[in-house]
């Protein structure tokens, strides 16, 4: 009921890309977001996703974050997994064309899973290193399986805390929070890998309407003084450190 309500508030005061007035920002919503392209990529995207809906391997879960707001169970079936917890198809294809159409150099991921997003980004940009990293050991084992023939991934397994050392980070040119889903635990991992933003990096905030947590640590970062801009599409949120931009914020259907 709470993802229902803020939906309907956000198809209220969402638009498009008129009266957008910041050409970085357009230039992103047209040329990126709303490619109508259909990319030869997507369909090995698609392939992905129905090899794990028909997968009936059983793992067990170690979830170390906020859980499924699905099921409590601990062993699981793969095809389940994707079907419930996985990255969208739209979502997936939105990440490959991100990152085909911003060439990021260094790729952070918290929250493997199964890999949907993983793959997405690695094809947009395949020249990217990806480090991507799974609290859970058996999924982050099954993924590392499933996308063995993807070279330029390296994948982490255990705490997210474990392996982000404060300010002892490479400088990150996209990082996709996807892990924890807790408003204490995003606020101190935004926090943690702020040392590692540059000028032009982009952090992705997925589901960011998850809960009113979820919402109301997206408030905080959005008033963060080093964010210049930020993109709320209702399931992910952009975050942009551009110090030659004013800042704004935007709420954009997709």
């Amino acid at each position: 009921m709470y993802q229902q309500k803020k939906y309907i508030q956000f198809l209220s005061k969402s638009s498009n890309q008129h009266g957008v007035h910041s050409p970085f920002v357009y230039n992103l919503i047209t040329k990126c977001f709303y490619n109508k392209t259909t990319y030869p990529a997507y369909k090995d995207l698609k392939t992905y996703r129905q090899n794990l809906r028909s997968n009936k391997e059983v793992i067990t879960i170690t979830d170390l974050g906020s859980g499924s707001k699905k099921t409590n169970t601990k062993e699981r079936r793969i095809s389940e997994i994707a079907k419930t917890s996985g990255t969208p198809l739209k979502r997936a294809k939105l990440g490959y064309r991100l990152t085909q159409y911003v060439q990021p150099e260094h790729i952070l991921e918290l929250g493997t899973s199964l890999g949907i997003a993983t793959q997405a980004m690695h094809l947009g940009h395949p020249q990217a290193k990806i480090t991507t990293i799974e609290g859970c050991p058996n999924c982050s084992k099954f993924t590392q399986t499933a996308l063995a023939d993807y070279k330029n991934i390296q994948f982490l397994t255990g705490h997210f805390s474990q392996h982000l050392n404060k300010g002892n980070q490479q400088p990150w040119d996209l990082v996709f929070f996807d892990g924890n889903h807790t408003k204490e635990a995003t606020i101190a991992y935004f926090e943690t890998l702020l040392p590692s933003a540059h000028n032009d990096t982009i952090f992705i905030f997925d589901d960011i309407y998850w809960s009113e947590g979820m919402t109301q640590a997206w408030e905080i970062i959005k008033q963060h003084p080093q964010v210049s801009v930020t993109i709320d599409t209702f399931f992910w949120g952009f975050v942009f450190f551009r110090k030659e931009q004013g800042k704004e914020h935007f709420t954009i259907r997709i």
